[in-house]
């Protein structure tokens, strides 16, 4: 296992220089935020509802257990401020970037696929028939027995986004990146038996799943709806963690990709400059060697007339 060097690459000395190499991250995030915008703008598709479909789809219209604006902070905020701790706890900045460039991937992918596949659907929410006929009420065409909605068309346009659960993919994404984070810094596979270490590294799944729970309960969501959410939330969530991270089961688990690199790199080049320094020695001595010997060889050659004529 490398050495850990604590406190030598902090925001300040190296921040820039990570920013610079990942500059086109940065960017396709971006790109996936306008992407997502995008995707909550264009109408979805309008599944056919017809009378005898409606039996499943009458639950009462209620509130949100938890709030739209929750879930970024339960799925992206509280995982920001336990990596921001991290680093000031150990100062490396290539753990503080590749963590928060990995949980914003997490999650803004997992957004995407959300929201494409809930345009593409257009599956009616359980909720449906309040939505579509809020005086209770239902009207629909005489041949196809197709809903004729009379209700507000922003609600309508919601009703048809039930599959799959943007809140449990949300959660699951961020709050799943998060307990492969932790499970990594806290050794949680170090073969020793330590359960407890389990039990935190369990505790953000079982936030996401109840806020999963939430959406069945609050008859926003079908259970599928909620279990496909949460599969697309923790897979996304996997991979990107992946890219940045070693298994927290490896031996290097408890940092990214890009510090050993780095390790690695520097280690090669004091290496190389003490190979360089090396040959400089021997070369030295060589030409040392090779001046001695000339001056050796030209001083026996001035001395031997001497020795003829005294013979």
């Amino acid at each position: 296992m490398p050495e850990i060097q604590l406190g030598s690459h902090t925001i300040k000395s190296h921040g820039a220089k990570v920013a610079r190499v990942h500059m086109h991250d940065w960017l396709i995030l971006l790109l996936l935020v306008v992407i997502d915008v995008v995707l909550n703008v264009i109408e979805p598709f309008h599944r056919f509802v017809g009378r005898d479909m409606m039996t499943d789809l009458s639950y009462p219209l209620k509130d949100n257990t938890v709030p739209f604006w929750a879930v970024p902070i339960v799925g992206i905020l509280l995982p920001f401020v336990i990596i921001s701790v991290y680093y000031f706890i150990r100062r490396d900045v290539y753990d503080l970037h590749h963590a928060i460039l990995g949980l914003l991937f997490s999650v803004l992918i997992t957004a995407v696929i959300t929201d494409a596949i809930k345009d593409g659907v257009g599956r009616p929410r359980p909720d449906f028939f309040w939505r579509c006929f809020p005086n209770g009420k239902g009207v629909f065409d005489n041949v196809t027995t197709d809903v004729i909605c009379t209700g507000d068309k922003s609600v309508i346009k919601e009703g048809h986004k039930s599959f799959p659960s943007g809140h449990t993919s949300w959660s699951f994404a961020g709050l799943g990146f998060l307990s492969w984070y932790l499970s990594g810094k806290i050794r949680v596979f170090d073969r020793r038996g330590h359960v407890a270490k389990l039990c935190i590294v369990i505790l953000p799944l079982l936030v996401a799943a109840l806020i999963g729970i939430s959406r069945v309960d609050d008859y926003w969501h079908h259970w599928q709806d909620v279990f496909a959410g949460g599969l697309i939330g923790l897979t996304v969530a996997s991979f990107c963690y992946l890219q940045f991270f070693p298994p927290p089961y490896d031996i290097d688990g408890w940092g990214p990709h890009a510090y050993f690199q780095m390790l690695a790199e520097s280690r090669n080049g004091a290496q190389s400059s003490n190979d360089i320094n090396s040959l400089n020695v021997q070369q030295s001595e060589l030409q040392s060697v090779y001046i001695e010997s000339q001056h050796r060889t030209i001083i026996t050659r001035d001395t031997s007339p001497i020795l003829d004529e005294t013979h």
